[in-house]
């Protein structure tokens, strides 16, 4: 790169998996299926929210999107890490790290505040079942998830911004699966000092402040269900929430492990496998989560299955 760029770096060596080449073919599969089975679980949700009329509500308007920004988030990252295992070659270019980690934050920040919405979503349905659809129109709901893309875009220009004008030197070597902002940090010949206040702290308010609203929301919620006379009742209400609170316990633990504990004695090593969970491992969980605990999708599962066996038996009879 040009020196006025402040940086002598034009291309960056990722180090993950350079340690255990024994394990190179069992790794590739592994990630593999787990890819495989991400997209067509995303995918396959995306499909099923839009095919079946049942489903046309708030809660799975905002999990059509979940599943759309989990396919993307595994997808900036998990050819990248095949790729590596197939051809042995882990150099990537300047360009290339620099936009990876960009899309990479717009899915998590913008999954942040999707996940955020989507407890309001069921804070308001719990709360006032009566007036959700009006509370919860068409419109709110789009300017919700337009608003979470908008953050997510904006915190990604900022963080990709101050990450990418530091210089880079001599040492281009990554040691991590892929351009995230802690190794690329310590590689920097520049003083880091000011991109890891703002990095760090834009990162830490981000989860703070989505971790709050949905602290409020389920407080809330919590104690909206106690005015609930039957337990029966309770335990049902409370139920519509399990798959949500699941999905956000992975997502935020594996986020705050990586972020909020940043200078805290951390390793690069551990964050090496807490990075493969959130990254690959939580995208392919989540419409899981979301199908094996949802009555409604097992339903719509079963009705377009069987509309795809009776089109089949019709076109062979």
């Amino acid at each position: 790169m040009a020196k006025n760029n402040l940086t002598t770096v034009t291309e960056f060596i990722l180090m993950g998996f350079t340690g255990q080449p024994k394990w190179e073919i069992l790794l590739f599969m592994v990630f593999l299926c787990l890819y495989l089975v991400t997209l067509m679980g995303n995918l396959g949700m995306i499909i099923l929210i839009q095919v079946d009329i049942q489903l046309h509500t708030p809660m799975y308007f905002f999990l059509g999107h979940l599943s759309l920004l989990d396919a993307c988030y595994s997808s900036v990252i998990t050819p990248q890490i095949l790729a590596t295992l197939v051809t042995g070659k882990t150099v990537i270019s300047f360009g290339h790290c620099a936009a990876q980690f960009f899309f990479f934050t717009i899915c998590a920040g913008t999954e942040c505040f999707l996940l955020a919405v989507m407890a309001y979503d069921r804070y308001v349905a719990i709360s006032d079942p009566l007036l959700y659809s009006v509370s919860m129109n068409p419109r709110i709901c789009r300017s919700l998830v337009v608003g979470a893309y908008v953050c997510g875009v904006s915190g990604a220009i900022l963080r990709t911004t101050c990450t990418f004008s530091l210089s880079f030197c001599e040492d281009n070597k990554i040691n991590f699966f892929f351009c995230d902002s802690p190794p690329l940090l310590k590689l920097a010949c520049s003083d880091t000092t000011n991109t890891e206040i703002i990095v760090v702290f834009f990162a830490n308010i981000v989860i703070l402040a989505n971790a709050l609203v949905i602290l409020i929301s389920y407080l809330l919620i919590i104690k909206t269900i106690l005015w609930i006379k039957s337990s029966g009742g309770r335990t049902k209400t409370f139920s519509t929430c399990g798959s949500h609170l699941t999905a956000v316990g992975l997502f935020y633990g594996t986020l705050t492990f990586m972020y909020i504990r940043s200078g805290s004695g951390k390793s690069l090593e551990e964050d090496k496998v807490v990075s493969v969970f959130y990254t690959v491992v939580i995208p392919m969980l989540n419409p899981l989560i979301y199908s094996l605990r949802n009555k409604d999708v097992k339903a719509a599962f079963r009705k377009v299955t069987g509309r795809i066996q009776e089109s089949q038996n019709d076109l062979f009879s």
